[in-house]
């Protein structure tokens, strides 16, 4: 072949300065990754070379030269026009006979794989001749669904067009490239029909954090446009790797997109985004939006794909490359394939020891929220940005507000402050821009832009979780770093209490030794929403909160698979996060009037006067009345530990008030699948009740472990009602009584060689109760994830002090 032309399967990573990155990599992928299941469409590069070759024959430098050497790029009017002339030189020019032979040649000999019927994707693969690994990621034109050669032809040709875009222009002019020696070559290959399938792009780490054991995945019905553009909210999954290496096969965790609309292919050109051309979008059905629009197989078939590019290209570089990859299902032969890979150039690049969390220090008036991106805070004045004629208008250090952004707009978003966005997702245009820049952002808000108004002052956090949060007025915040080299490893397991799925994976950098307790009733309050009786009994709860249930549980097989799914994810999540380390779960501990604000819950609940020494913990268990929602918790929890693989998961028992009590709980987890000792299954009791104390060394004959609840233990022992106001000056963790009680409990777990640990709040607020721990030779503490870089310092230097190192 020519050097016009040259087919995947001669091409590789290493010949990026002849064919782009795009080329490149999908010639690496087929030729290397094919072979491992790895499914690849077939293609062929049209050369760097050959756009040489163009440019020489029509005699286009020399004009092109006068154009752009003395243009100055920050005067709009000047690059939209100089832009424009350029386009049309290169669109204009006539394509020599020789490349023009090769191409058709090409594209005929591809037709006798596919068939007469194949339709073809072409896309721009820009070169940097100077520096080849550079990334012109969005810079370019793409043309899909083009089926004759007169279409490749003038594809082709537009392609080499978008050469001198704006963006184009001023991408180069930013990253110091000359503009006449970056050269584009295009890719041609078979399409892949995801107009009548699915699309979506995925990563080998988290975005957000940069944890780096799961692959995330995006999905949308339709071509991956929007997608990629974030003009729609798609569904989203998890896959947890060292899991999956172990051949576990289940989704980690998982959220509906809204998917409003779906791109398709038309006959007729789409004027309004020349990039998409022969394309147009179309609203999806409440059926599609209310299903994910993969299945869980084929998100594994995706993460099998993701790990495999991720070891190839690791492998090939001598250390790991976290990678940044687009995907399309297609509709006719219902088969997956890769159809884009390259490094992930954000989360992966950061290095050192340095840990830097933000931290609000007051709270005040949410205005709007949306899906944060990044882990930061900023704040200023709002502006909202309705176009590309209003760009001129932005003031840097503003919060950029817009319904979506395009690349046209780099230049403001590069002085904001921070960026909200009705629409997108967390790997549209403005997610992966401001994660670029590290600058705060908050997208797929759907209001953002009839809630803010312009110069209201507004702080933008994306320091809680996964919920990006706009606050009314500038409020202060804090920036901590810690040197985590300087650490000292303690004797005492230093572990963290957790029970938000949210925020797992931008904890999981703390050097703890795992997860002393998460709490389930935050993902049962926050993503569930309903209780366990009335999504099992939902004939027994009103017509109106039995819609709300079915509206809840839409997307899943029954309101039983949502129960378990949605609980087994939160918990697997959190699990992941310091996975192979401990996570201790504590089952339910509602009392009964929480229990009762979920939906269909005052159905199931009982009015009590004092339900913190109510209905509550163990004695729920075996009881009638809930022992069918204490079967389902069962059902997810033994999915978290024999189904996804996290056998790390340690369950323990609340409010366990009497040995029997004990007895009866431990052989109702058997009656549903939690049989201690089976697959290494440990459990745990809270030692939060004076009688926990006083028979410990019959709780022991039970139990595997103690975690000291000081939270109940205090007021138990004090006769305390902890959520009275008039008595809270009675209420004190470092009381006498209190600690002779925790020293009672740390000896007698030692005595009967059990697990002691503590997972109150005491040691987290009171740094002498943390030392009188240590002291006592506790096994474990358990410390909110804002108290645990300062108690492993201080845990370190009394242990050297004591001399336990």
């Amino acid at each position: 072949m020519s050097k016009n032309i040259k087919w995947f399967q001669e091409i590789g990573i290493e010949d990026v300065a002849e064919v782009g990155g795009k080329n490149a990599s999908l010639g690496e992928m087929y030729q290397n990754l094919t072979a491992e299941g790895v499914r690849v469409p077939n293609g062929f590069a049209v050369t760097s070379s050959a756009y040489i070759h163009v440019l020489d024959a029509n005699n286009a430098w020399e004009k092109l030269h006068a154009l752009l050497d003395n243009l100055d790029v920050d005067n709009v009017d000047a690059l939209q026009s100089a832009g424009k002339k350029c386009r049309e030189i290169v669109y204009n020019a006539k394509l020599p006979d020789d490349l023009r032979e090769d191409i058709v040649k090409a594209y005929e000999k591809l037709k006798e794989e596919y068939g007469e019927s194949l339709s073809l994707a072409v896309r721009s693969s820009a070169t940097a001749e100077d520096s080849p690994e550079a990334s012109f990621a969005g810079q370019n034109d793409t043309y899909l669904n083009i089926s004759s050669a007169e279409e490749l032809l003038d594809a082709y040709k537009r392609c080499l067009a978008s050469n001198f875009t704006d963006r184009s222009i001023h991408y180069k002019y930013d990253n110091g490239f000359d503009y006449l020696k970056v050269y584009l070559s295009v890719v041609v290959m078979k399409m892949v029909r995801s107009d009548i399938g699915a699309s979506g792009v995925m990563f080998s780490l988290d975005t957000e954090t940069g944890f780096k054991d799961v692959v995330f995945i995006n999905a949308a019905l339709g071509l991956g446009e929007n997608v990629v553009q974030g003009s729609i909210n798609p569904d989203a999954f998890y896959v947890h790797k060292p899991t999956f290496n172990k051949g576990f096969r289940t989704v980690l965790k998982r959220s509906l997109g809204s998917k409003e609309k779906k791109m398709i292919f038309t006959d007729t050109i789409n004027l309004d985004n020349i990039a998409v051309e022969y394309t147009k979008n179309i609203p999806t059905t409440a059926q599609e939006q209310s299903r994910f629009c993969i299945t869980d197989e084929e998100v594994m078939v995706l993460a099998d794909y993701a790990i495999k590019v991720e070891n190839h290209y690791s492998k090939k570089a001598g250390f790991t490359k976290p990678m940044d990859m687009e995907w399309a299902k297609d509709g006719l032969d219902g088969h997956l394939y890769m159809v884009q890979a390259r490094p992930e150039t954000v989360e992966s690049q950061k290095k050192g020891n340095i840990l830097e969390t933000y931290h609000l220090k007051e709270t005040g008036r949410v205005l709007v929220t949306g899906q944060a991106i990044g882990t930061k805070i900023g704040q200023g004045k709002a502006r909202y940005i309705a176009g590309v004629k209003d760009l001129n208008t932005f003031k840097a250090g503003e919060v950029l507000v817009a319904d979506t952004t395009n690349p046209d707009w780099e230049p403001i978003m590069k002085i904001a402050s921070a960026i909200i966005t009705n629409k997108g997702g967390r790997t549209c245009h403005a997610a992966i821009l401001s994660r670029e820049l590290g600058i705060p952002a908050v997208v797929g808000c759907d209001n953002a832009t009839e809630v803010l108004k312009d110069a209201d002052e507004v702080t933008v956090s994306c320091a809680e979780g996964e919920e990006g949060h706009v606050y009314e007025g500038l409020l202060d915040y804090e920036i901590i770093r810690t040197d985590l080299s300087n650490l000292p490893k303690t004797k005492t397991k230093i572990m963290m209490n957790l029970g938000n799925p949210d925020i797992a994976f931008s904890l999981a950098s703390l050097p703890v030794d795992g997860i002393g307790l998460a709490r389930m009733e935050f993902i049962i309050n926050e993503y569930i929403k309903a209780h366990p009786m009335a999504l099992k009994h939902p004939q027994k709860v009103d017509e109106a909160t039995r819609n709300k249930l079915e509206e809840l549980t839409r997307a899943y097989d029954s309101m039983e698979d949502f129960f378990v799914k949605t609980l087994s994810e939160g918990v697997a999540t959190i699990a992941s996060s310091v996975y192979p380390k401990p996570c201790v779960v504590r089952m339910s501990d509602f009392k009964s009037n929480e229990y009762a604000t979920l939906l269909g819950g005052e159905v199931f609940e009982l009015k009590e006067d004092n339900p913190m020494i109510g209905f509550r913990g163990a004695s729920r268990y075996a009881h009638p009345n809930y022992e069918e929602g204490f079967a389902l918790e069962c059902a997810a929890m033994k999915r978290v530990r024999d189904e996804m693989g996290f056998a790390n998961v340690i369950l323990m028992i609340p409010f366990c008030r009497r040995v029997d009590e004990g007895e009866r709980v431990i052989d109702t987890m058997a009656k549903y699948g939690l049989k201690q000792g089976e697959n290494g299954l440990e459990i745990y009791v809270m030692c939060e009740i004076p009688n926990n104390v006083i028979q410990i060394d019959a709780f022991s004959k039970i139990f595997d472990g103690f975690s000291i609840g000081s939270n109940d233990l205090t007021q138990l022992t004090l006769g305390v009602d902890r959520d009275s106001e008039i008595v809270a000056f009675d209420y004190d963790e470092r009381d006498e009584g209190v600690k002779e009680m925790i020293r009672l409990a740390v000896e007698g777990c030692k005595r009967n060689d059990r697990h002691s640990g503590i997972c109150g709040q005491a040691p987290s607020d009171y740094p002498e109760m943390a030392e009188y721990l240590v002291r006592l030779g506790i096994d474990s503490m358990s410390l909110n994830p804002d108290s645990v870089l300062k108690t492993i310092e201080n845990v370190g230097k009394l242990e050297q002090k004591l001399g336990r190192t």
